[in-house]
């Protein structure tokens, strides 16, 4: 059918985002018998590969969406940290705002893979909190950026690995209000409620179920009570739940909806969280209204499932599928 493309009004859209940054490492093989030191599969390595993953994988997914990522977060002043630069660099994503923090360990997740079976799972990180002097510094880079660029959405990035303590995210939501910047945040749960102010608040189902009071399914009437009831707490304007294999929920003040996922040959769900969050906030610096933003987010997040391991969504793939649709 024809209809207008909102994809081409994100474009060059410039989206700052303040995230936990990682490296997702695979180590990939085959398995053909057991251990005999112990009752484990035996993986015989065939390669490895690493990949940009958290706060860079969003930010390389707002980048392949035709959208200008600027990304704020920390590493420790490791190899680890190096790398992630580096892979950064190899994407032409900007590192200027990457920070190191002495004393501190990169995250990076390493994936055991045998075909596309996921073994085991090995993470190497620090997740304390920031400090005071941590926060000042990137808050202080965060208020410069902001008097000399214009940025039309501040998306939240949060894997609880220590980077968005309380204070930062309060007074980085206060200063995206006073300059009427849209602001999206993909919550996790030591910080969940802290995030009073939002535009668009984004838990997946598991996450909003262990944070209300009364028993929540995929029916769009509890879900519509989710949703009242993340607004009375935050005074968002936008609420989006994820449901893995049944869609996405959407609430805005006027209305609830579900966007039902398409049946597709799912290979990988890693990855799929992130991708969801970069087109809404594209689509929210872009003001397309919020039943195409919720079906183009739903159709990009599928996508990336069919294919293994974390990755950017691909924008002409995306836009082929939302116009045939």
């Amino acid at each position: 059918m024809n209809r207008a493309n909102p994809l081409t009004l994100w474009k060059d859209k410039k989206i700052l985002i303040l995230g936990d940054v990682m490296i997702d490492r695979y180590l990939m093989g085959g398995v053909h018998r057991i251990s005999p030191e112990a009752p484990v599969p035996v993986l015989n390595l065939e390669s490895q590969e690493e990949r940009l993953g958290g706060a860079s994988n969003v930010a390389l997914n707002v980048q392949s969406l035709g959208g200008i990522p600027i990304l704020f977060s920390i590493v420790g002043e490791d190899e680890t940290g190096l790398r992630l630069k580096q892979l950064m660099d190899q994407q032409a994503l900007i590192t200027d705002y990457i920070f190191p923090v002495r004393g501190r360990k990169s995250t990076i997740k390493s994936r055991v893979m045998a075909g596309s079976q996921q073994l085991l799972r090995i993470d190497d990180e620090t997740t304390v909190p920031i400090q005071a002097k941590e926060i000042d510094h990137i808050f202080l880079n965060i208020q410069l950026f902001l008097q000399n660029n214009q940025v039309e959405c501040i998306l939240f990035q949060d894997y609880n690995k220590g980077l968005l303590v309380p204070d930062l995210i309060e007074k980085t939501i206060q200063i995206a209000n006073r300059l009427s910047i849209p602001t999206i945040v993909d919550p996790k749960a030591d910080n969940f409620w802290t995030y009073k102010g939002v535009t668009l608040f984004k838990p997946n189902l598991k996450e909003i179920k262990e944070r209300v009071n009364f028993p929540l399914d995929t029916s769009l009437e509890l879900l519509s009570k989710g949703a009242a009831y993340i607004r009375d707490k935050l005074k968002n304007d936008l609420t989006v739940i994820t449901l893995s294999a049944d869609g996405i929920f959407a609430n805005d003040h006027q209305a609830s909806f579900i966007e039902p996922a398409k049946k597709r040959m799912i290979a990988d769900v890693c990855g799929a969280g992130d991708t969801v969050v970069s087109v809404l906030a594209l689509a929210l610096a872009a003001r397309i209204e919020v039943r195409e933003m919720v079906k183009l987010a739903n159709i990009a997040g599928g996508q990336v499932c069919e294919i293994p391991g974390v990755i950017a969504v691909n924008l002409e793939s995306l836009q082929k599928e939302y116009l045939k649709n």
